[in-house]
């Protein structure tokens, strides 16, 4: 398309616009959640690699956190099987995990291709990659019944993560694609929620941003209003309350710990 003056004076008032933007955000790690429509729908994909690879070329650190829900109850559904949540979290028996597995493998190969067919260097990982996501058998605290502890499966709970990995691919200006599987304590995979890894990640990494992409607006209170700027204590009621609950819980969560574990900024 041939650039006219009108088109020309537009994008140059929006490079102008974002400069100061990119001068702040220049070689710093940008941690982000891929979830939700844009994961699902074609002109998302496309332009979510598009601008992948715009924040690495104009010097930021993009590290990418896929998750893979809605295609991991689609084939959970065709081989007969539901998908169970407890507290937004997937119940995860040794089937469910050989989906689970299958699935984000797949996606993750996807997502790698795209980033790179629009001119990035996208390398795709697991945590199990030089098992540099550790984690232990998760036992969830029932919300229900407060000090009852919920066996949920091959979940885990993230104790150590090692950033080397990460570091070493940035600094050869490769864009990091990790899918959410973790190493256990005897070698055994664990599913791990997408948004506690990214939130965890931000931290290790001391991430400038946190942002997490999903099909919903962000927080809502229950009149559908949404809610910004919102500290840990207002966060707590509306956990206490249950204007949050389901899978906004891990959401809300991995941002919290984020935001306290360093100077993180979290977008949802």
């Amino acid at each position: 398309m041939s650039l006219t003056p009108a088109t020309a004076v537009q994008k140059a008032q929006t490079l102008s616009e974002a400069l100061p933007y990119i001068q702040r955000f220049f070689d710093k790690t940008i941690v982000i959640k891929y979830g939700g429509n844009a994961m699902t729908e074609p002109r998302l994909q496309e332009s979510f690699a598009r601008d992948v690879v715009l924040l690495k070329l104009v010097g930021m650190n993009p590290v990418v956190v896929h998750g893979g829900g809605p295609q991991i109850n689609d084939l959970l559904q065709r081989i007969g099987k539901q998908g169970v949540f407890v507290q937004g979290m997937r119940v995860t028996d040794e089937e469910t995990m050989d989906v689970v597995e299958m699935v984000l493998g797949k996606v993750n190969k996807d997502i790698v291709n795209l980033i790179n067919r629009y001119g990035g260097k996208a390398v795709g990982l697991t945590g199990q990659d030089s098992s540099f996501i550790r984690a232990d058998k998760m036992l969830l605290e029932s919300r229900d019944e407060p000090g009852k502890l919920l066996d949920i499966g091959l979940v885990g709970e993230i104790n150590l993560i090692d950033p080397s990995i990460i570091t070493f691919l940035d600094s050869g200006d490769f864009i990091p694609v990790i899918a959410p599987i973790a190493v256990g304590p005897d070698g055994e995979t664990l599913n791990i929620n997408a948004d506690v890894v990214a939130g965890k990640l931000a931290e290790v990494l001391k991430a400038e941003k946190l942002v997490l992409l999903t099909n919903t607006p962000g927080v809502l209170d229950k009149s559908g209003k949404l809610l910004t700027g919102l500290t840990p204590k207002q966060i707590d009621e509306l956990v206490a309350d249950g204007t949050l609950s389901g899978g906004m819980l891990p959401k809300i969560s991995s941002a919290l710990d984020a935001a306290r574990g360093g100077e993180v900024g979290a977008h949802h």
